[in-house]
């Protein structure tokens, strides 16, 4: 069997129309067509419908696809036998939170950048649920996910570094000038500007204050840090962030720390399949992940 006809299979088995498919392989989108209606023929079976919303697996096509992957990988792993003797090159995909885009990844890059300079990093600002999402269409090769170890039956997580978390607010307000050790109880009256659901220390965080007998927290979720600092920075509430996300406005008094309980620090967990192989660049990168945040 042609693999070239598995590569187009699995491509748009995972974008999900013909146009997106034939972008990404830089074919022509008829020959995406004739790809799939090659293989369809080969194995006597349908493996999309075709719907005006997109491509869609059939049970046939469901079934082909862990196969096909496994062929895949196969083909893969063979290549990078052969030229395991040459440089480290190629294109390592991953899913990370905004915050880390802007923090510590450069340092990464900029690291693995000089040991390998033909790996090309391409970095994809998602959440924990796109991230899960992402490693299991093999969209991504790796993720990075703020949270405490959870079992996914189908990924494997490890954690590679432990950050502290801070609770802040405008430099003005009043928890900013707090004398005293400021209670789960003064806050759960607070407005608070969180990342969206899905971020563990922000779901701990508002269940916390959601368990305060009569609490009414007023809670507003965003995806993007940029925009709860702002409104952090504005007066408009208060935010639990990584203190390496808000180190900088702390240091210009854009924003000051509040007087609050204790929190306890997050795990930063570097996710990938578990059946999947990963290339050589890919365990590049994570070797020059663990090395930064070991340093």
């Amino acid at each position: 069997m042609d693999t070239r006809l598995l590569t187009t299979f699995t491509t748009l088995a995972r974008t999900g129309g013909f146009t997106a498919a034939a972008a990404e392989l830089h074919l022509a989108q008829s020959t995406v067509t004739v790809h799939i209606r090659t293989l369809e023929r080969d194995l006597g079976v349908r493996l999309f419908d075709r719907l005006p919303t997109g491509a869609r697996l059939t049970e046939a096509g469901r079934r082909l696809l862990e196969g096909a992957e496994d062929v895949l990988d196969a083909v893969a792993r063979l290549r990078a036998g052969c030229a395991e003797d040459g440089a480290v090159s190629g294109r390592v995909v991953v899913g990370t939170p905004e915050s880390l885009c802007a923090t510590r990844l450069p340092a990464v890059i900029a690291g693995l950048r000089t040991s390998h300079p033909e790996v090309d990093v391409h970095l994809h600002a998602a959440g924990p649920a796109e991230c899960v999402e992402g490693l299991r269409s093999g969209r991504l090769d790796l993720a990075l996910m703020w949270e405490e170890e959870r079992e996914y039956p189908d990924l494997t997580t490890e954690p590679v570094a432990r950050e502290a978390l801070v609770l802040v607010c405008a430099p003005g307000h009043r928890l900013a000038a707090a004398d005293h050790e400021v209670t789960w109880e003064e806050l759960a009256g607070e407005s608070f500007f969180l990342l969206e659901e899905g971020c563990s220390y922000s779901d701990a965080f508002a269940r916390g204050l959601l368990a305060v007998p009569g609490a009414r927290p007023r809670l507003t979720r965003f995806g993007s840090v940029d925009a709860v600092r702002s409104c952090v920075a504005a007066g408009l509430g208060l935010t639990l962030l990584p203190r390496t996300t808000v180190a900088e406005q702390l240091v210009r008094g854009r924003l000051a720390e509040a007087g609050g309980p204790p929190f306890p620090d997050v795990s930063v967990r570097l996710a990938r399949h578990r059946r999947r192989w990963a290339a050589p660049a890919v365990r590049e990168f994570a070797r020059e992940l663990v090395r930064h945040w070991g340093a």
